[in-house]
């Protein structure tokens, strides 16, 4: 906690550094490629990314701050404190950056960031963030459908899974504890990978995403708790069994699987009816105490996506 009190003076324009404008580089190829003129502002050290199309059906609530957003953060590969990542985020290294592509499709390969980059128009979309920790927020991020990568890989009738991994850096500060079994893994259903809502983020709030927030590229799945939106992407599996996820291999009790937001399903050692909504109204520590607000089934999503468990048992399959 004083950790993240000391850094939340520091706004996100002042944590520039040298990852930041190689990652910025691999951007400005992709978009060049594209012939996307503008992708990227002229100055060389800018980050905001364009243009942005705007999604129609963004949350609208009040949106996290920048500030919050990029200081209050989860990635235990950079540290298990919450100050922790933006601290080290340097020590990501972002480029080079590729991406193994392989099982179950037609269309396998290693693809640069760049590779990844080219066919894809940016997008923003407004989402809820939704912790199992039982906080939340409401974000900005910038990218493109998920299944629009997928279906660049040709995944084949025997893909009825995809799997993703982080990287595998044990220079990273976080990974010397052996808090988790690394490399961190995550995983979907086909049909929740491919649902429309599903979204790779390579930018927030107008920006290229920075290291404690999953540079270069990210999942973000908002009706899922957020361990399922797995950060720093550099691999993509097609398989035809449930992969293995790395909470769900830590506490297979606590964590499951499918990880549904359900304010009726309570964590074994906490309730998830309620939610504390950082917003950021206020700067510095004040801003973490938010009032409590009700947790919404499927993290305000069940509407879309209801159907993908529709002959489940949520409290089973949790």
């Amino acid at each position: 906690m004083k950790d993240w009190m000391r850094i939340a003076g520091i706004t996100s324009s002042e944590i520039t550094d040298e990852q930041t404008f190689r990652r910025r580089r691999a951007l400005i190829q992709a978009a060049t490629a594209a012939g996307m003129t503008g992708f990227i502002g002229t100055d060389a050290m800018a980050k905001e990314i364009g243009p942005i199309s705007k999604w129609a059906d963004s949350a609208t609530e009040k949106q996290t701050t920048e500030e919050i957003a990029t200081t209050y953060n989860n990635f235990y590969e950079l540290g298990t404190d919450k100050g922790d990542p933006v601290k080290n985020a340097d020590k990501l290294i972002t480029d080079p950056w590729s991406v193994v592509v392989d099982g179950e499709c037609d269309a396998p390969g290693t693809f640069t960031l760049e590779d990844i980059l080219k066919p894809h128009a940016i997008e923003e979309r407004v989402y809820r963030l939704r912790c199992v920790e039982a906080w939340s927020m409401v974000i900005p991020w910038n990218g493109f459908a998920l299944a629009d990568l997928l279906k660049r890989f040709k995944p084949n009738s025997n893909a009825k899974y995809v799997s993703f991994e982080t990287l595998n850096d044990p220079d990273l500060p976080g990974m010397k504890s052996r808090v988790l079994d690394w490399p961190y893994r995550e995983g979907l259903r086909i049909d929740e990978a491919m649902h429309p809502l599903s979204f790779m983020a390579i930018g927030m709030y107008g920006k290229e995403i920075p290291g404690q927030n999953g540079a270069p590229m990210r999942l973000v799945v908002p009706w899922k708790y957020g361990y399922k939106s797995i950060k720093s992407i550099v691999r993509i599996s097609f398989t035809e069994k449930q992969p293995q996820t790395s909470w769900n291999m830590s506490a297979p009790h606590e964590y499951g699987f499918y990880s549904n937001v359900n304010p009726e399903v309570s964590h074994p050692r906490w309730s998830q009816a309620k939610e504390r909504r950082l917003a950021g109204e206020t700067s510095g520590l004040s801003a973490l105490f938010t009032k409590k607000i009700d947790s919404q089934f499927m993290n305000g999503y069940g509407e879309e996506v209801a159907e993908l468990y529709a002959d489940m048992d949520l409290k089973k399959f949790f």
